[in-house]
């Protein structure tokens, strides 16, 4: 199966267009090195997908015939992101939150562009 309908279809990526443009942009690496979007994945295969700061790590169990729910994805694929990132993740989360004030309510887009600032400010960091 193609790497990129393989994270759509592990909603790994929230549609196959953002899974294969993420492929592209070199944000999905396998054994340290970086993927075309019609890769094929092999069972048992280990790959890593770098969002901002943090890289997600997984492994293959086996392949879905169509897009899966989000309680089905565990037979397909196994989470191994080292609990390193892990932590990271959380500090990050955390960060997020202390941005917004309990109560506020849904953020706006002006918060939404300014969330969306920070974690481009990571990315732009980790690229340089």
């Amino acid at each position: 199966m193609r790497i990129d309908k393989f994270l759509w279809c592990v909603r790994l990526f929230k549609t196959r267009s953002i899974a294969t443009e993420q492929v592209r942009l070199g944000k999905v690496l396998a054994k340290g090195e970086m993927l075309k979007p019609a890769k094929e994945v092999k069972v048992g295969e280990e790959f890593e997908i770098r969002k901002g700061p943090i890289v997600f790590s997984y492994k293959v169990l086996a392949f879905p015939k169509a897009r899966q729910g989000a309680k089905l994805v565990s037979a397909y694929i196994q989470d191994i992101t080292t609990e390193e990132e892990r932590k990271k993740f959380l500090l990050l989360q955390d960060q997020m939150k202390l941005t917004r004030e309990r109560g506020t309510g849904r953020p706006t887009k002006k918060d939404r562009r300014e969330m969306d600032a920070f974690m481009d400010f990571f990315d732009d960091e980790e690229e340089g």
